[in-house]
């Protein structure tokens, strides 16, 4: 059972009245509960472009330790206090270091992984301890007269203020500011300062590096990483002046993980400060001391450096950290702060959007994109995992999430990041095309859940069983193709990516007595439904695959002959997809999920009490596989990817349909909702389940926001509004859009990227203005169908016509989302 839990992807509970005596009717909503005390909802003051923590909460430290979490996709840095302690989960995360551990099966069988890898804690360089004539800044003891801490979201930092008297009565303010920088993709920085409060003190700055630290229990939560004690073996460690070094080799994985730090200590005029440094094999320090009056501060610059490798010798991981080190001090504090906020600039130049109506939730769609660009920006042919560089949950494994969520919005806000994710699944080719060998397919069978290509997944069913993975990769592909027409990238990386995925769907299915291609024995992304016949969206996207990839050997002919691509594979993809079978429900007028779905019973909802979801944790699998009940968006998310294979009216019944079977079990499930609600015409369940997909982390919706951050759903919030209210379509790289907005929202506006191109859209729900904002250019789009040309320096505004008149369907019982009531708050 505990593999099966591990493989519990999502849990959200239902909180919901009562139904009244002798009332029948739904009257409840879900809704946030008790979490670390919050009651479900923000702990955070709602401003435009920050999030900001008024009071330290010992009882939401490690959320907050998760949303104020700096990252670049390559290193990451979880939001604990600077002095170390009281902390949640302590966290230093480098992206692709993990380690090894047994993956015990409570039966053996054919083709299950034997080891599964789990993200590791590795040194910690974040720690700063500061000692008050001898009393150590702990916030657990004496007088917290004032706490903030503030992420800006232009900036790229996390500030601090503190305000602490000791319990000897010696009072200080420190104020720290870091960053973890998106120009130096190995530097991460700190800035530290004190100063004496009402009287002299005697200050001490000890600057740590720290490795195997104590990590907290983990508890039964399915989706908490493995506690690995020890994973670091020391190799060398030293300390010369301001510098000091450590570096380590992990026991079974065998990466080797050097981290540096160097230090410029600034001080008021006439203070005196004396520094020392001493190392161990699992720690090294900087102490600093000086004495100061009222009005002298003393200012402690910590840089941090690091660097890993499987292949790389130790000498080489020193000099690499050296040189990171190097470089950061050269530039210098000033010059780190103001590269981050150009990065950032440039960045929100294509990628911001603007809402009026609702002040909390413009701030959380900006959070949402913030961490969304952290997760990928400079992972460079690395992950993007589950919870990006934010906390241990899930392992820290990719999962199909990246190519279905994450890929979507960075292809339009920062192609490059898009790229790189992409090329990091290409170098984990050779071992999907081993595990394709193993369960007896041609290509490549990617990995349902991993950090470097191997299968760890020991649940089949809502595993290896998921092969839809395998064309949502390739509709990444496709997409990226689509939107940015890069065309090295497509002879390099693209092309044999469709490929491999192709040749799997021709050897996983069968042509039937029908003449129809069928998958069978497939799961789709509703893992309350698994080893199905004809899952729609797998089918949907594997026929989308076979599409792209007939279309790419083609174009791209010299390369598919190296590849050992012939004319008559590539007419087989092709006549394939055409025959490729999907299902429909002539009576009810639906696609069923899958072959025979609508024919199951249905769960029985209105006798199944709000404190047995999720249902995978309180339901045997046996029961929830053989009866119409949905985890998450499948036939729903297929109309989202696979517009083209849809009528609207077919759109609208579907959506009706299944609203009525998914409790959303899965937070990526909210923001698919939410764009097919607004298609159809459902605004306002379309804004509840915008606010739903936003709110993820901020208001802690799924009660695990302690182990890292939502990165698919936060994803979710932007594609909600922009695909949602903005009505955004790029299938086959035509732009199309169909702007309408719900009540209670103004205004919406949003920049993407397309083609070397950044389009402007604005609307207030009556009409909608497109702006091409480079010089020189023209761009076709579609306004709710209609064929325009925008040109640069000549926006266009053209009237919304009125949404469809349709009526709002029912959830499961208990299962309705909290209806939106926008907070009016002034900037």
């Amino acid at each position: 059972m505990a593999e099966l839990k591990a493989e519990n992807r999502e849990q959200r509970f239902a909180y919901v009245e009562s139904p009244a005596v002798g009332d029948g009717a739904q009257s409840g909503a879900r809704g946030p509960a008790a979490s670390e005390g919050t009651n479900g909802t923000s702990v955070f003051t709602v401003e435009p472009w920050c999030v900001r923590e008024t009071e330290l909460r010992p009882d939401v430290l490690a959320r907050t330790e998760s949303v104020f979490a700096l990252s670049n996709g390559h290193v990451g840095l979880r939001g604990n206090l600077e002095e170390g302690e009281p902390h949640g989960i302590p966290g230093t995360y480098l992206n692709s270091v993990f380690e090894r551990r047994p993956l015990p099966h409570a039966e053996a069988g054919y083709g299950y992984p034997e080891s599964g890898e789990t993200v590791i804690d590795v040194t910690n360089g974040k720690l700063i301890r500061l000692l008050v004539d001898d009393e150590p800044l702990d916030v657990r003891y004496g007088t917290l007269e004032r706490h903030e801490r503030v992420l800006d979201l232009r900036a790229g930092t996390l500030r601090r203020v503190c305000q602490w008297c000791s319990p000897a009565d010696g009072r200080v303010k420190v104020t720290t500011e870091r960053l973890v920088s998106f120009t130096h993709r190995s530097v991460a920085a700190i800035s530290y300062e004190v100063e004496p409060v009402g009287g002299p003190a005697r200050i001490v700055l000890q600057s740590e590096l720290v490795a195997n630290e104590e990590m907290p229990p983990a508890g039964e939560d399915p989706r908490v990483a493995a506690v690995l004690h020890s994973p670091l073996e020391p190799v060398e460690h030293d300390a010369e002046g301001g510098r000091l070094v450590l570096l380590h080799r992990t026991r079974r994985s065998g990466i080797g993980v050097a981290a540096a730090a160097d230090h410029r200590v600034e001080a008021s005029d006439g203070v005196s400060v004396h520094a020392s440094s001493r190392s161990r094999p699992d720690w090294g320090r900087y102490t600093v001391t000086a004495r100061l009056e009222p009005g002298q501060k003393l200012r402690l610059i910590k840089y941090l450096s690091y660097g890993w490798s499987s292949t790389r010798s130790t000498p080489a991981l020193r000099d690499q950290v050296a040189a990171g080190l190097t470089a950061a001090m050269h530039t210098g504090w000033g010059g780190l702060l103001a590269e981050q906020r150009a990065f950032l600039d440039d960045f929100w130049q294509g990628a911001d959007v603007e809402l009026e109506g609702d002040p909390e939730l413009q701030q959380a769609v900006r959070f949402a994109m913030f961490h969304v660009l952290q997760s990928g920006a400079r992972a460079e042919e690395r992950p993007i995992s589950a919870k990006g560089l934010t906390g241990p949950g899930y392992d820290g494994h990719c999962f199909w999430d990246t190519e279905s969520f994450v890929l979507p919005v960075l292809v339009h806000t920062h192609p490059h990041a898009a790229a790189d994710a992409l090329r990091w699944r290409y170098t984990t080719l050779p071992a999907a095309r081993e595990r394709a060998a193993q369960l007896g397919l041609h290509g490549a069978a990617f990995p349902w859940r991993t950090i470097n290509g191997e299968e760890c997944s020991g649940y089949w069913p809502a595993g290896t069983a998921a092969f839809h993975i395998n064309a949502d990769i390739a509709d990444a592909v496709i997409r990226y193709h689509d939107a940015v027409r890069d065309e090295v990238f497509d002879v390099e990386i693209g092309l044999e990516l469709l490929v491999e995925t192709a040749r799997l769907w021709m050897s996983l299915g069968h042509i039937g007595r029908d003449g129809a291609f069928h998958l069978d024995g497939v799961t789709g992304p509703d893992e309350y439904t698994a080893i199905v016949d004809d899952n729609v969206y797998t089918n949907l996207m594997a026929q989308r695959n076979l599409r792209g990839a007939a279309e790419a050997a083609s174009r791209l002919s010299q390369r598919a002959t190296e590849l050992g691509v012939t004319a008559e594979e590539i007419e087989n993809w092709a006549r394939t997809a055409e025959v490729m079978a999907v299902p429909f429900d002539e009576v009810l007028g639906v696609h069923p999920q899958s072959k025979g779905f609508t024919d199951l019973a249905v769960w029985d909802f209105t006798n199944t009490p709000d404190k047995r979801y999720p249902l995978l944790l309180n339901y045997p699998y046996f029961d929830l596989y053989r009866k119409q009940v949905c985890k998450q968006a499948d036939v729903v998310l297929a109309m989202q990817m696979r517009p083209d294979a849809f009528t609207p009216e077919q759109k609208a019944a579907n959506f009706a349909y299944y609203e009525s079977l998914t409790v959303r079990d899965s937070s990526l499930s909210a923001c698919t909702q939410a764009v097919i609600a607004a298609e159809v015409g459902c605004l306002d369940l379309a804004y509840d389940y915008v606010a739903e997909a936003a709110f993820m982390d901020l208001h802690d919706l799924e009660h695990n926001t302690r182990d890292g951050l939502h990165i698919a759903s936060l994803a979710g919030a932007w594609l909600a509004l922009v695909a949602g209210f903005g009505g955004m379509r790029d299938h086959d790289g035509a732009l199309s859009f169909a702007p309408r907005l719900p009540e209670g929202l103004t205004r919406l506006a949003f920049t993407i990227r397309h083609r070397g191109h950044r389009i402007a859209v604005s609307t207030n729900g009556r009409e909608t203005t497109y702006t091409l904002m480079d010089q020189g250019t023209n761009l076709e789009i579609r306004h709710h169908g209609l064929p325009v040309t925008v040109s640069s320096g000549s926006p266009i505004t053209l009237p919304v016509p009125p949404a469809p008149l349709v009526a709002s369907p029912e959830q499961p019982f208990g299962r309705a989302p909290r209806r939106r009531k926008p907070t009016i708050t002034q900037w």
